[in-house]
């Protein structure tokens, strides 16, 4: 059993998600009410999507982190599941996500892009001076 495949069995197991294919096509995903929140990729990696102000709030510890990687102007990041600790990271920023999501959700008028995977960009190193 992979990493991925751990966290999405217990991530599937919370009250306020539920499993969906996720709208990139690729892999597993998981979605709330306000929509989805992680697209799972391959064993090792997995795409979430934080609120703007989520991303930002936590941009100079994602910047410390070899695990997460983040696409100037993506409301989604990406993590690889290296170890037992990244896939409890995953969790702990699902719930953020998910609390971000109810108290912060995004004006309904505004354009949703696709996730890191689907633009193409996956785990890559990008210069985060831009946030």
């Amino acid at each position: 059993m992979t990493l991925a495949s751990r966290a999405l069995a217990q991530l599937a197991t919370w009250p306020d998600l539920r499993q969906v294919d996720p709208s990139c096509g690729l892999g597993q995903g998981v979605s709330s009410v306000q929509g989805e929140i992680a697209h799972f990729h391959s064993g090792r990696d997995v795409d979430l999507r934080l609120t703007d102000r989520a991303v930002r709030r936590f941009t100079a510890d994602f910047k410390c982190s070899g695990a997460i990687r983040i696409v100037p102007g993506s409301q989604w990041v990406t993590l690889r599941l290296d170890a037992a600790s990244d896939v409890d990271l995953l969790l702990t920023l699902v719930s953020v996500a998910l609390k971000a999501q109810q108290a912060w959700p995004d004006p309904a008028d505004r354009p949703r892009f696709g996730c890191n995977d689907q633009r193409g960009a996956g785990f890559v190193k990008t210069d985060l001076g831009a946030f």
